[in-house]
């Protein structure tokens, strides 16, 4: 993709996303902490499933201080519901040791961030992009399926070589500024319009008459 097809890809997939982008509850924050929560979550359960969970368990557990003084069995208690409980243990144990290790400030290097319990490449670097606005790549169901699309990525994405051609797209493709809005506006379009089925990718954008998703359509 060229540089001048990239740029019009941005502005076109930021202007619909201040149009219609979700209006979920972990975007209304930058606290690192709120981001863990949200990723973890999100890990295996859908947004909409997420957002009930999300808003009780920080009204719960407001920081991550208060996570880390909790005990384990008030954690499970509130985790109760979303299943997969290995994440919420290993959410505790992130809580503690970023308490031990990082005297409670919450690490913003990718690498510093992976060297927690149960976070790798994509939620270290969901944390670096939505909380501290860092241009690094994304590669999740959604943004996957676009960037698959959008740089016509034949390999199948489960294998190590589309997932390595996924993740080098993303990296061309995100900008320095606005990373956060972008990598949200990647999820929602892939969430609502490159969908699995019945994508709607190629044509024009709801809301923006004349300005198609892909340079050339």
């Amino acid at each position: 993709m060229s540089s001048k097809s990239a740029r019009f890809f941005h502005q076109s997939l930021l202007a619909w996303y201040r149009r219609h982008g979700r209006a979920l509850p972990w975007r209304r924050s930058h606290d690192p902490y709120a981001t863990l929560v949200s990723e973890v979550m999100l890990q295996q359960t859908q947004a909409a499933a997420v957002v009930p969970y999300y808003i009780r368990w920080l009204r719960r557990f407001p920081t991550i201080r208060s996570l880390a003084r909790a005990s384990e069995s008030d954690v499970l208690h509130a985790w109760q519901g979303l299943g997969y409980y290995a994440r919420a243990r290993n959410l505790h144990r992130c809580a503690k040791l970023i308490i031990e290790n990082f005297r409670g400030i919450f690490p913003s290097d990718p690498n510093e961030l992976k060297s927690l319990p149960g976070i790798g490449r994509y939620t270290a670097n969901a944390i670096a992009v939505f909380a501290f606005d860092q241009p690094l790549p994304l590669v999740e169901a959604n943004t996957g399926r676009v960037l698959a699309r959008l740089f016509n990525i034949r390999d199948p994405i489960d294998s190590s070589s589309g997932r390595r051609k996924l993740w080098e797209a993303s990296a061309k493709l995100t900008p320095r500024k606005p990373a956060r809005d972008f990598q949200n506006a990647m999820m929602d379009l892939g969430s609502l319009i490159c969908t699995v089925r019945n994508p709607r990718c190629q044509s024009a954008l709801s809301g923006l008459p004349g300005e198609k998703i892909l340079p050339g359509t």
